[in-house]
């Protein structure tokens, strides 16, 4: 049997429903094809997790760490070029011709 993955949208949209309230979770289970466990579970972490939803602080530090990534991969991006085109004049310096790349 094989494991089924889910999207976390869908996942949020039947946590959401099952909060609600308006259908059983054996019900949501039926209508939307999933075990009754899976959505119990989903409407805790969905419970679990609403506070980071308000957390400001934390997407900015997010965001933060994110564009510190980007520079570094940049920065890397850059020095790789320079090694290319350095390693290229070398070649063309030692054989005469372009490199084969």
């Amino acid at each position: 049997m094989r494991k089924k993955n889910y999207t976390k949208d869908f996942k949020a949209k039947v946590a959401i429903e099952a909060l609600r309230g308006e259908k059983t979770i054996q019900e949501l289970s039926q209508k939307h094809g999933v075990h009754p466990n899976m959505i119990g579970q989903w409407k805790k972490q969905l419970v679990e997790s609403a506070s980071d939803a308000f957390d400001k602080k934390k997407d900015n530090q997010e965001k933060i760490q994110t564009e510190q990534k980007m520079q570094a991969l940049y920065g890397q991006i850059g020095m790789l070029q320079v090694e290319k085109e350095f390693l290229k004049k070398k070649y063309r310096e030692l054989y005469g011709t372009e490199p084969e790349l």
